[in-house]
């Protein structure tokens, strides 16, 4: 799947705040409440439209997209080591989040980076890292072309189901921490937190994105945090692959 979706400038309200310049890039720094003082937007899909609003200080997200793929809402962010934190509610029972990183694809162009697939019973995991050799063991999907602005092809690193129960329709925090070659996925704190490393998550964060299967009474969005990792927060002592607690 690419980012073709929503891709107009927004109008939903977002507070930026701007950070200096690092070796890396530019940082991103964002803290959305969706409240009225938000200024300015990051966000990269025109809202409020058919599927998403800014509601009673959330942003909610409901009903079917009308193509291949759920409701999705794109922000743009910028820099290297970023954390990435927000909160998700269900209104209705079934359907899942799907949040995606996209970046650098270390070959030029924008692609998916790292997938945290949130059900109502588990969290599923998955690194895209991409390759110019069209015969890599990690490229499941043959009949996906090559990148055509990089020629680079998407590896597919799908991680084991974790089973845990999120059916309640209650407030969940993720967060999401680049640093390095590493990342830390947490959820509701101390309930589950994995740490994967690859080489890919070695490069520019460009836009995060929500796909979001919520049925009618949809999903709620709020909280959204984009900062600089703090260099004292860097994960320590990981095998090459990942380390989960």
């Amino acid at each position: 799947m690419r980012n073709n979706f929503y891709l107009p400038a927004a109008s939903v309200f977002i507070w930026m705040l701007a950070v200096p310049s690092v070796s890396c890039g530019q940082q991103s720094a964002i803290h959305e409440q969706f409240s009225a003082e938000s200024l300015a937007s990051s966000f990269l899909t025109d809202i409020p439209n058919e599927n998403t609003e800014v509601r009673d200080g959330v942003l909610w997200t409901r009903g079917e997209s009308g193509g291949k793929y759920p409701p999705l809402v794109y922000l743009g962010v910028g820099g290297k080591d970023l954390t990435i934190s927000f909160r998700y509610r269900h209104l209705e029972q079934g359907g899942m989040v799907w949040f995606f990183v996209d970046g650098d694809d270390g070959y030029g162009s924008v692609d998916h980076m790292l997938r945290v697939k949130l059900m109502r019973t588990g969290i599923q995991l998955q690194i895209d890292s991409h390759s110019l050799d069209p015969n890599h063991p990690d490229r499941q999907n043959n009949s996906r072309p090559a990148d055509k602005v990089s020629g680079a092809y998407r590896l597919n690193m799908k991680y084991p189901r974790k089973s845990i129960d999120l059916t309640k329709n209650m407030w969940h925090d993720v967060r999401v921490q680049f640093s390095g070659e590493t990342v830390t996925i947490n959820l509701d704190e101390k309930k589950w937190k994995k740490t994967l490393r690859h080489a890919c998550f070695d490069q520019e964060k460009q836009k995060v994105l929500w796909m979001q299967n919520g049925g009618e009474k949809g999903v709620e969005l709020d909280d959204i945090h984009v900062t600089q990792t703090i260099v004292e927060d860097k994960p320590l002592g990981l095998s090459p692959l990942d380390a989960e607690s």
